[in-house]
C-alpha cells in the first residue's frame, strides 16, 4: 500500500508507475483504492463509476477498469456534503457526520472488492487517501491504516520534496500513528526532486538513523508528464508553437467535474488554455469558451452569474466567439434546469438561454463509454443534415469518449445533435453495433453546442474538426493524440522508477 504525508504527495503517480512497471514484467497486476474523494471520476468496462486515478492505474497495469478498483467514491457536492457511491453506483447523498457513522457499513464494500481483486490478481498495488496522520479521522477510517492494519498491508510511505520540509513530513507522519502501524510501514519514497541529489543524502541516513527504516529511494521531479489529474485543476501547458495559436477559456467551477476533459488542449502547441477561477480577471477575447461539467449545476451557474460570466459571455458571441458546454456546462446553455427530486438541491432556474433546451434531471445516473462520429452537418460541412434526421457517413470526424450524468435534455435545437453515438460493449448492456442516437444539441447559427461526452476533444479527428470550428487554421496538422501521450507518459515514469528506487530490495521488504 502507498501511502502519502499530504494530499497530491504523488501516491496516484507513484501506483500507476508500479503497475506499469510490474506489468512490463508480465505480473498481474491491479489497483485498488479503498476509498477516493474526486470530482475527476470515469466509467468502467462493468458500467460504473470510480475515480480517475484509478482508471489510470488500470491502464498502466494493462487491464480494464472495474468498479471494484475503487469501491467508495465520494462527489463532493459542497463544502459539507457528497455523493456516496458503492460498487460505481450512486447510493446516497450525506454530509460529513453522516458519512462518518456510515463507514462501518462502506467498509464492507471494500472488504468485497479486496477479496475478489486478491482472487483475480497475483499483485494488488493500494493506493491511500490524504494522509495517516489525519488523527481527527482515525476513528472508523477505512482508507489509511484502518484498511492496512486489518488486512495487515505492508506500507510505503511519500512525501513530497517540492512543499519543502519534506523530513519533518515523515517523522511526524510516523508520530501521528499507532506503533503497530508504525511496523506496517517498509520505508519512504521522497518524490519530486529538483537539484543535486548528493546534497540530500545526509538528511536520508539521518532519517533511517531516526526511525530505522530505509529510504528505497529519491524520485526527480518530472516535467511533461500527461497523466490524468485525480483532482486538482492542472494548468501546465505545452511549449508554444509557431504560427498563431487559439485562444481557449473554461471558467473553473465551485463544483468542476472531469476537468480531463482539457488535458489534449492542454498538451496542444497550438492552444493557449486559460483556466480563470473565482476572483481573476476575464480576459479581453477569446476564441472559444467551453464551460465544463459540474456537480451542482444550479449553484455553478448562479456562480458564474455572480462572477460577471453571463455578460462577458454575452459579449464573446455579439464578437463571433464560439461557446461550447460538456455536460453541466451544456444543462447551463438551455433556457431552464429542473430538479424534481432534489438530487442536487431541487428547484428549478433559467438558464443562459444560447440553446432552445431545457434539462430535467433524473433518479438515475447515466454511465456509458461510448464512440461515435461528429456531427458537421449543420454547418454545411458534412452529411448529417441540418435537421439531425440522420447521422453523417464513416467520414465524419471520430468521436470517444464516456458520459457520466443525470439530467436529460430536449428541445429545438436538439434537432441538431452535435454527436451520434454508440454505447461501447460492456457498458450497460449495450453492443457496439446498436444503431447511433443523437446526442447535444447546436444553435442554429451554429456559434453555441453542447454535449453529454467527456473525453471530447481526446480523440484527434474531433479534436482537429472542434478547433477548427472555433477558428484554429490547420488544426488538423497539429493534432495531438492523448492517448499515445499517456502511454508514453506511463513508459517514462516506470522508466524512472526502475533508475531511481531500489526496486528489488522493496519487494524483498514487502515479501517479508
Amino acid at each position: 500500500m502507498v501511502q502519502g504525508t499530504t494530499s497530491d504527495a504523488g501516491k496516484s503517480t507513484l501506483v500507476a508507475g508500479l503497475c506499469r512497471v510490474l506489468a512490463r514484467q508480465g505480473v498481474k497486476v491491479a489497483p485498488f483504492k479503498p476509498q477516493n474523494m474526486a470530482l475527476n471520476s470515469a466509467v468502467t468496462a462493468d458500467g460504473g463509476e470510480i475515480g480517475r486515478a484509478q482508471a489510470l492505474q488500470a491502464l498502466a497495469a494493462r487491464v480494464a477498469p472495474t468498479v471494484d478498483m475503487n469501491p467508495v467514491l465520494l462527489k463532493p457536492s459542497s463544502d459539507t456534503g457528497a455523493q456516496v457511491i458503492l460498487h460505481g453506483r450512486a447510493r446516497h447523498d450525506m454530509d460529513a457526520r453522516a458519512y462518518h457513522a456510515y463507514k462501518p457499513l462502506a467498509f464492507e464494500a471494500v472488504r468485497e472488492s479486496w477479496q475478489r481483486l486478491r482472487a483475480r490478481y497475483d499483485v494488488v498495488l493500494v493506493e491511500g487517501a490524504g494522509s495517516p496522520a489525519e488523527v481527527n479521522l482515525r476513528d472508523r477510517d477505512i482508507a489509511n491504516m484502518g484498511f492496512a492494519l486489518p488486512h495487515q498491508v505492508p506500507v510505503l510511505l511519500v512525501a513530497d520534496i517540492d512543499r519543502g520540509g519534506v523530513f519533518a513530513h515523515l517523522t511526524g507522519t510516523l508520530d501521528c500513528i499507532a506503533p503497530e502501524e508504525q511496523a506496517l510501514v517498509r520505508g519512504f519514497v521522497i518524490n519530486r526532486f529538483r537539484g543535486d541529489v548528493g546534497l540530500l543524502m545526509p538528511g536520508v541516513d539521518w532519517l533511517t538513523a531516526r526511525t530505522g527504516k530505509p529510504t528505497w529511494g529519491v524520485l526527480p521531479y518530472l516535467h511533461g508528464l500527461h497523466l490524468d489529474a485525480e483532482d486538482a485543476v492542472v494548468a501546465e501547458q505545452a511549449a508554444a508553437g509557431s504560427g498563431p495559436r487559439l485562444k481557449v477559456v473554461v471558467p473553473v467551477l465551485p463544483r468542476i467535474s472531469n476537468h480531463t476533459d482539457f488535458d489534449a488542449l492542454r498538451a496542444h502547441p497550438q492552444v493557449d488554455l486559460q483556466f480563470i477561477g473565482p476572483g481573476q480577471p476575464k480576459p479581453a477575447a477569446a476564441d472559444l469558451v467551453i464551460l465544463p461539467g459540474s456537480k451542482s449545476v444550479q449553484a455553478d451557474l448562479r456562480w458564474l452569474r455572480e462572477q460577471g460570466w453571463e455578460l462577458w459571455l454575452q459579449r464573446h458571441l455579439r464578437y463571433g466567439g464560439k461557446l461550447l458546454g460538456i455536460c453541466g456546462g451544456l444543462q447551463m446553455l438551455g433556457r431552464s434546469l429542473h430538479d424534481p427530486l432534489g438530487r442536487e438541491g431541487g428547484g428549478s432556474s433559467a438558464g443562459l438561454g444560447w440553446l432552445d433546451l431545457y434539462t430535467t434531471l433524473a433518479a438515475d445516473k447515466q454511465l456509458r463509454r461510448v464512440h461515435g462520429r461528429l456531427d458537421l452537418g449543420w454547418r454545411g460541412a458534412g452529411t448529417g443534415g441540418a435537421d439531425g434526421a440522420r447521422p453523417p457517413t464513416a467520414a465524419a470526424p471520430t468521436v470517444t469518449g464516456y458520459e457520466i450524468h443525470l439530467g436529460h435534455s430536449q428541445g429545438p435545437d436538439c434537432a441538431r445533435p452535435a454527436l451520434w453515438l454508440q454505447d461501447e460493449d460492456g457498458a450497460d448492456g449495450a453492443a457496439a453495433s446498436a444503431p447511433l442516437r443523437p446526442d447535444g444539441a447546436v444553435s442554429a447559427d451554429g456559434q453555441v453546442m453542447g454535449t453529454y461526452v467527456h473525453g471530447l476533444f481526446d480523440h484527434p479527428q474531433a479534436q482537429a474538426a472542434l478547433l477548427a470550428w472555433a477558428g484554429l487554421a490547420d488544426a488538423q496538422r497539429h493534432a495531438v493524440d492523448l492517448a499515445a501521450l499517456r502511454e508514453a507518459s506511463l513508459d517514462r515514469l516506470a522508466d524512472t522508477l526502475q533508475a531511481h528506487l531500489d526496486l528489488p530490495g522493496l519487494w524483498r521488504s514487502v515479501l517479508g
